[in-house]
């Protein structure tokens, strides 16, 4: 046993423990200038500062889809937008940040990760009327503003001076409304010409991610794809056990066959998924329906779509007495079906949702389109408040 905690804590370490990265910009002084930009829009338009040059008031946020922070600000950003738009408030969200730049294990928190293609879902869902800008390619105007976290705000004056930058509020990662509005006090304030009280906050969230941290994110995947790739065999008893999943994570159990399309397709999407969430408590259980004669041949498959057991799960894993969440079903499928899923006909792949407890939650019999499987992930994860 304490080979395998120390295997346990030594590989989870090597996962943890990023190249350390240059040190971040200064954020911009109070007084300063706003600093020029010209940056692509989700609105496919590039925007400059003078376009906002008739506004009482710019506010600029940085801000990012994958952040849990940015996340739930969303909502509140369009309702600041649309609390102010008519009394001479302008909005900007600018993205910062790089995708090479995050780990997969950043992205669990929301369906959406930091690329320039997923923004404009990403503002779309939360109603943005106002520019989402993308500075991730060069990332020069989100050193210039020194942006440390998501989201970051800064407020100017109709002279473009800055009068607050920091925090929105002290939410968090809460939806809902915001007890304590920095980002309200100071637009009232500029806007009647007061000096805002609090200038300064410190911008709480995910730090921005610099380009210098892509050296770091592919040595993590050099890493995850040289580690070992387990495969046993399952029997229908087995796989009663798996269904019935008496842990505290929500599983996502998948059928599938090296001789089936969708599924040979939909894999990628599965173990990316599962990658994005291994820091909560989700779980990738596969499971091969090819001849149990063919298992060198799903082991090699399973191996080149590096469906390794992450080392945040192997704990847990190990203390069910099992060894790999990748399994080869030796069996009658119809035994199969009752195990898992009664309802399920035969045809693959099956992917299934299978919340604590054993109810399935979500079905899909066709291949998966990876935006929906997480989307229904975050509505479990976000539904039973888990952290």
């Amino acid at each position: 046993m304490m080979k395998i905690k120390s295997l346990i804590l030594g590989t989870l370490a090597a996962f943890i423990c990023p190249l350390m990265a240059a040190e971040p910009p200064p954020v911009l002084a109070i007084g300063a200038k706003a600093p020029d930009f010209n940056l692509p829009g989700t609105d496919g338009k590039p925007h400059g500062l003078n376009e906002f040059a008739k506004a009482k008031v710019l506010v600029v946020i940085f801000t990012s889809n994958h952040c849990p922070e940015a996340r739930a600000a969303a909502p509140r950003m369009a309702e600041f937008d649309a609390k102010y738009r008519s009394k001479g408030v302008a909005f900007i969200a600018i993205s910062g940040n790089h995708p090479d730049a995050l780990r997969p294990d950043e992205l669990g928190y929301s369906p959406f990760g930091d690329s320039f293609e997923e923004m404009k879902p990403f503002a779309e869902e939360n109603g943005w009327k106002f520019p989402y800008l993308y500075d991730g390619e060069t990332q020069k105007v989100t050193t210039a503003y020194g942006a440390q976290a998501t989201p970051h705000v800064y407020v100017f004056n109709d002279q473009r001076l800055l009068r607050y930058t920091g925090r929105m509020d002290d939410t968090g990662r809460k939806f809902g409304p915001a007890d304590k509005s920095y980002l309200g006090d100071a637009i009232e304030a500029v806007l009647a010409g007061r000096e805002v009280a609090e200038k300064t906050t410190r911008a709480v969230g995910c730090s921005t991610k610099w380009l210098d941290k892509r050296e770091s994110v592919a040595e993590g995947q050099k890493r995850w794809e040289a580690m070992d790739v387990g495969l046993d065999l399952l029997d229908a008893t087995a796989a009663v056990k798996l269904r019935q999943n008496a842990t505290e994570k929500i599983r996502i159990i998948n059928l599938w066959s090296t001789s089936c399309g969708p599924c040979v397709a939909e894999f990628p999407a599965l173990v990316d998924t599962y990658r994005r969430f291994q820091n909560r408590p989700v779980e990738l259980i596969t499971i091969s329906l090819d001849p149990p004669t063919d298992r060198e041949k799903v082991a090699k498959f399973l191996k080149s779509r590096h469906a390794a057991l992450s080392p945040r799960t192997l704990a847990s894993v190990t203390k069910e007495g099992r060894s790999t969440n990748n399994y080869l079903f030796e069996g009658n499928p119809d035994d199969l079906a009752e195990a898992l899923d009664p309802k399920w006909g035969g045809a693959l792949p099956l992917t299934l949702l299978v919340e604590p407890g054993g109810k399935i939650i979500w079905r899909s019999n066709d291949e998966i389109e990876a935006l929906t499987l997480r989307r229904e992930l975050i509505k479990w994860l976000d539904e039973k408040q888990v952290p």
